[in-house]
């Protein structure tokens, strides 16, 4: 039996380049009834513990080092015993929120984790940030693109460490090419296809956003 996928929303706020903006942020939980993974430990650390409710919490795994993705990993790695899984390209925006606790070991594209025999692929998709990556769950029939793919188009490009040729390069290669019915389940506001998204591949390269 696969594992299941359990979504928390968490509010507070996102800081980068002197800007402060109110965020709801989607955290993920994948597992059983005996062990989960998090994808994005954002900014309530009781909200999400209560989430994982006495399991074996595998791996914290970020799709970024913004903030607001970030803010409350080193309280429930605390709590849990759980490792930080960060890429090691957003280790200059990791700093900026947690400059005194590194992350506990590095993700890399290609790298595959396993949770109630279930595996999650890691897809390095930079752009929205240097270390941005998405996780792939074939089994599942969904990919987790934290701030790299929305409905509606590409994540932001318009703040430091961020590009915006390399992010429609991350998403026509990396995301656009999985299944059409592929569920995207994104960092902030509501899930989408792959499907639905790919036909807009080229308006968003034209407003260039």
């Amino acid at each position: 039996m696969a594992a299941r996928i359990e979504h928390l929303v968490t509010a507070g706020e996102f800081c980068l380049d002197g800007g402060t903006w109110e965020v709801d942020n989607n955290v993920w939980l994948v597992g059983d009834d005996h062990e989960v993974i998090v994808i994005d430990a954002a900014h309530d650390a009781d909200a999400i513990a209560a989430a994982v409710a006495g399991r074996k919490l595998l791996a914290i795994v970020s799709t970024h080092a913004h903030n607001d993705h970030v803010d409350a990993a080193p309280e429930l790695a605390a709590r849990t015993g759980a490792p930080i899984l960060l890429h090691p390209d957003d280790q200059v925006l990791w700093q900026l929120t947690h400059p005194d606790r590194k992350p506990d070991a590095a993700l890399a594209d290609g790298q595959e984790l396993t949770v109630a025999g279930t595996t999650l692929t890691v897809l390095h998709t930079p752009g929205h940030s240097p270390g941005a990556v998405s996780l792939y769950a074939p089994e599942l029939g969904t990919v987790f693109t934290g701030d790299t793919l929305f409905a509606g188009g590409p994540g932001a490009t318009g703040r430091s460490f961020s590009d915006f040729p390399t992010i429609i390069d991350s998403i026509r290669d990396r995301l656009l090419t999985l299944p059409a019915d592929t569920v995207v389940r994104t960092g902030h506001g509501d899930s989408t296809t792959v499907g639905a998204e790919a036909p807009h591949l080229d308006e968003w390269i034209a407003r260039g956003h």
